[in-house]
């Protein structure tokens, strides 16, 4: 076998980032993932690196960040270690605003929790009430 058949195929890089072939392809298309190196029967042969870096790519989406600011930052990327600074104020900026999501989720969730609570006083009520009729 040579050398350029080695790596995962499509198939195998899919079960392993969990990303359907359909999406990787779209995510090279779009520049998310650089050209992936061909075999010699020129089917696409992912390295252990691009592994990695699809599954970065799911984190960033899993926390809610646009495609077009993932293309921004596989574009720094690719540029070298020249974009250290603009990839890092990037990366903080979408923790600035994933922090602000969780705060409002957390305060959701509070209001969640005091209604509920509510709601299982009132219940509680309405079964002494009844208990006591009954009785």
């Amino acid at each position: 076998m040579a050398e350029e058949d080695t790596g995962l195929t499509v198939a195998q890089m899919s079960v392993a980032t969990g990303v359907t072939a359909h999406t990787l392809r779209y995510y090279e298309r779009v520049g998310l993932v650089r050209p992936v190196a061909r075999s010699s029967g020129n089917q696409r042969r992912y390295s252990a690196a691009d592994v990695e870096w699809v599954r970065f790519l799911l984190r960033l989406r899993e926390t809610g960040m646009p495609i077009a600011r993932m293309r921004e930052y596989a574009a720094l990327r690719e540029q070298g270690p020249a974009t250290t600074e603009p990839r890092l104020r990037l990366l903080e900026a979408h923790q600035a605003g994933l922090r602000e999501q969780i705060a409002r989720l957390h305060a959701h969730e509070t209001a969640l929790v005091e209604k509920i609570s509510t709601y299982r006083d009132d219940f509680a009520a309405i079964d002494a009430s009844t208990e006591r009729n009954n009785g």
